[in-house]
């Protein structure tokens, strides 16, 4: 028997918004709705039965492995792919049918696709060409989307002359100087170095803000949608895990998959001792006879005595002190269990402590630095220290 738990309901994002960008109103219809939405390729189901609403002017996230269906539905709202059953709907408007062309949405890849033969201008004004766009509007329209992306003055550049940043940047300008009602961008910072892609995911999210544009964006890097998201849709095997805003996802995982996808986690397999009525406090045993406490994500979930469930508890949460602090830290609430560092590795403003366990097995703990002190912990491979966490960071997962 496992815990049951409810993944709590998607809210709208409270956003100090910039600029142009809209503030969704009540009742206001969403500007994408997935309506049990199946995408079948042969014998391979690659979304099943989704159903997701998109509100307008939110920037909303899918995260999952390769191969769990997230590009599949940026493809389908693009008009790439045509689902094998449900429905989608762009500002309540049905689009069977469809073609990509005439869907008011565009689509920034990873390749970004630019003309080597035509310069930025060029580059950013095609679309309104095609549309038979006056020129002088065309030429307005042009220098409004560089000024957003901070490329006034590329005009007469060639792209093929610029850093893979500003491409990245004349390709969101080419998708927003058409004005669609959603910019759908799949993995775009996929072909930049880390310290680019840090600054882009900075630049995305306020270039957002700004416009005010729904974006649908899809990554398998949790730290992208971490950092830029109103909302995260957590996708596995074609079916949605759980939505919510990155705090509600990291804080309150409704899943061990979840858990795990997003950030680091620690895992102890237990059973359920105890579970007072209308609270979200749990007694649990682990597999070695440690008892320990955590919360329930759902204060109406109960876990029944002897049903199977998962502590998961994030490794900032964990403490760990030399041997000689045993004894004089407050012991209320907290779990404490000794054990051996297996490994120690500096990241700078922290140090990460695998610690060897005999109750909880192999423990991961980061621990602040200070002032490059490496920890200030005192302690090596093979050393004895004591792991210790308050009930509060253990969160209670089914299974």
């Amino acid at each position: 028997m496992t815990a049951s738990l409810t993944p709590p309901a998607t809210t709208n994002a409270a956003r100090a918004a910039a600029g142009t960008a809209r503030t969704p109103g009540k009742g206001e219809t969403p500007d994408v709705e997935i309506l049990d939405v199946t995408k079948r390729f042969g014998q391979v189901t690659a979304v099943d039965a989704m159903r997701l609403s998109i509100d307008q002017g939110e920037f909303y996230s899918f995260l999952g492995p390769s191969g769990c269906g997230k590009t599949t539905t940026l493809r389908m709202i693009a008009g790439f792919e045509q689902p094998t059953e449900g429905e989608i709907l762009l500002q309540g408007v049905p689009i069977a049918g469809v073609p990509p062309y005439r869907r008011n949405v565009n689509t920034v890849f990873q390749h970004y696709a630019l003309f080597p033969h035509m310069d930025v201008a060029q580059n950013v004004g095609y679309g309104l060409r095609q549309k038979k766009v006056d020129r002088r509007e065309e030429k307005q329209r042009v220098g409004e989307a560089l000024g957003l992306v901070r490329l006034s003055g590329y005009e007469r550049r060639r792209t093929w002359e610029m850093s893979g940043g500003q491409q990245q940047r004349v390709a969101l300008a080419r998708a927003l100087v058409n004005r669609p009602t959603v910019l759908l961008l799949d993995e775009p910072l996929g072909a930049l170095d880390l310290k680019l892609r840090k600054e882009m995911q900075l630049e995305l999210k306020a270039l957002q803000r700004e416009v005010g544009i729904t974006f649908v964006y899809v990554t398998h890097d949790q730290e992208e949608a971490l950092t830029m998201s109103d909302v995260i849709v957590v996708m596995r095997d074609g079916r949605i895990q759980q939505q919510g805003d990155p705090t509600e996802l990291y804080e309150r995982p409704v899943n061990r998959f979840v858990a795990d996808f997003i950030g680091t986690s620690n895992f102890l397999a237990t059973t359920v001792v105890e579970h007072p009525a209308d609270s979200r406090r749990v007694v649990v045993k682990s597999e070695s006879g440690l008892v320990l406490a955590g919360s329930l994500t759902d204060l109406e979930a109960r876990a029944e005595t002897g049903a199977e469930v998962t502590v998961a508890i994030r490794p900032e949460r964990i403490e760990v002190h030399p041997v000689a602090a045993a004894g004089t830290l407050p012991s209320a609430g907290w779990t404490e269990v000794p054990g051996r560092i297996h490994q120690g590795t500096y990241l700078g403003d922290q140090t990460e402590y695998r610690v060897q366990t005999e109750q909880a097995g192999e423990l991961i703990a980061r621990r602040q630095n200070n002032a490059g002190a490496g920890g200030a912990l005192g302690a090596g491979p093979g050393d004895p220290v004591i792991v210790r966490w308050h009930e509060e960071a253990g969160l209670i997962l089914a299974g």
